[in-house]
């Protein structure tokens, strides 16, 4: 990374009172660059950013070592926690905890596999009982959009969720059923009205129905049963349905070069479109995932290299928007480790706590530094939500901030999994960037602390 600047912004708080943490480092992103800085936290918010040694009455003073830099905690807008009902994959202690070891300060829950799904604002309240009191990082919530709750969707807007999620395929889990071309429209047109974001796990089922049978081991057969025509077909129609009806639209995880193109197209249109992806994508490719490794499956599936690359180069022309983790864990017995039959076991990849080591570790392969994987992997989520206090550092943003050895690199092994289960497949793998501290809202946190609040969109 380049040599640290001096900030050279005003040396005093905003006024002459005193502040609960300094955190002096003397490396820190800000505004997209490394700069030496005081930063002055009060009743949770960044009050002052500071030049180096300004003086200040402190509660407490925390100086960051020569290798650490100073970042704004990571927001992950994909997470799939399936408390209640399906808690033995995962539930809200165990998860905001392996956010809180991976620099995640905020995420947000994904609305299916937990029962009930969260169809409606009731759901919803559910959802917040179960969460409340387990929290190890702020928490907030999609709902959900199937083809019987169109009608609920204002009320569950109006509750406080940050946007609605719909499969056009099979979800997985029968309680989520997917939306047809026309159910879809009709959605859109609702969630348009609220000014609300919907967002479309985009898979077209027709191509599917067409496609090999997904079983056994190989993990090539596999992704011919989810091929790229799927994604394709399916961002086509949710480009051509959001421009007619003028609804917000994300993509979740994008796969594939084919479907970087049509968003790259649908956003030159002037399309309200987005698009994520997630570091499985990113970090790993088909050509060395090993046959009867389950642990590797999710859908749509991990493509080649080349879709690999076609990724990359979106997120750094702006096409693909953000970065997060999907991070959809099982028990590992539904993930059936033992057979490795990819047709049969649990689709989906848990890494919530990996996403940044492993993203940066390939970043810096590609020569990408770290205040553009921040921009993927902080600020951006956070401005998908609406959360303008969160992923950034800067005054009267939420002092949601990290320690990062950046040089650092780990292995991955079991004992350093604070998922629910060890199941992950970066086991093995060498990652970049250590998480030395990270302070939520300016509390540092530990694993015995429960300090993360509920939020959401109102």
């Amino acid at each position: 990374m380049s040599p640290a600047h001096t900030f050279s912004r005003p040396v005093v708080t905003p006024d002459d009172h005193p502040v609960d943490l300094v955190i002096q480092a003397p490396r820190a992103l800000i505004d997209g660059r490394e700069q030496a800085v005081d930063v002055h936290v009060r009743l949770g918010r960044i009050v002052a950013l500071a030049a180096p040694g300004s003086p200040v009455s402190a509660g407490r003073t925390v100086t960051l070592a020569a290798d650490e830099v100073l970042i704004p905690g990571l927001v992950d807008t994909h997470v799939h926690i399936n408390e209640p009902g399906r808690t033995e994959w995962e539930g809200f202690d165990s998860a905001t905890l392996a956010a809180a070891h991976g620099g995640v300060t905020t995420v947000i829950d994904m609305p299916l596999n937990s029962l009930p799904p969260t169809l409606t604002a009731a759901a919803l309240a559910t959802k917040r009982a179960a969460a409340r009191g387990c929290c190890r990082v702020d928490t907030g919530f999609w709902g959900g959009c199937v083809p019987t709750n169109l009608d609920d969707l204002p009320e569950l807007f109006a509750a406080g969720v940050f946007g609605v999620k719909c499969f056009l395929q099979d979800s997985g889990v029968p309680e989520f059923p997917p939306v047809d071309a026309a159910e879809l429209k009709a959605a859109m047109e609702v969630i348009a009205g609220v000014g609300g974001l919907l967002l479309v796990h985009a898979e077209d089922p027709a191509v599917l129905h067409t496609a090999p049978t997904p079983q056994g081991r190989s993990y090539a057969a596999f992704v011919a049963s989810r091929p790229d025509t799927a994604e394709s077909s399916a961002v086509q129609r949710c480009v051509e349905t959001a421009a007619a009806t003028g609804c917000r639209t994300h993509i979740v995880h994008l796969s594939s070069a084919a479907g970087v193109e049509l968003i790259r197209q649908a956003k030159a249109d002037g399309v309200p479109i987005t698009a994520e992806t997630c570091p499985h994508y990113l970090t790993l490719e088909a050509e060395s995932i090993p046959d009867g490794a389950p642990q590797y499956k999710c859908c749509p599936p991990v493509r080649g290299r080349s879709d690999q690359d076609a990724l990359w180069a979106g997120l750094l022309d702006g096409t693909v928007d953000i970065v997060v983790s999907d991070h959809s864990p099982s028990t590992p017995e539904l993930k059936l480790l033992d057979v490795g039959d990819l047709g049969l076991a649990w689709g989906g990849i848990a890494g919530l706590q990996f996403g940044l080591g492993a993203v940066w570790a390939a970043a810096q392969q590609r020569g990408i530094d770290l205040a553009t994987v921040l921009a993927w992997m902080s600020r951006g989520p956070a401005d998908l939500a609406g959360l303008e206090h969160k992923g950034r550092i800067e005054i009267g943003a939420d002092a949601d901030l990290v320690a990062l050895a950046v040089d650092e690199t780990y292995t991955v092994v079991p004992g350093l999994v604070r998922h629910r289960h060890p199941v992950t497949p970066y086991l093995g793998r060498e990652l970049r960037g250590v998480v030395r501290a990270t302070w939520l809202r300016g509390t540092r946190l530990d694993d015995e602390l429960v300090a993360g609040r509920l939020i959401g969109a109102l």
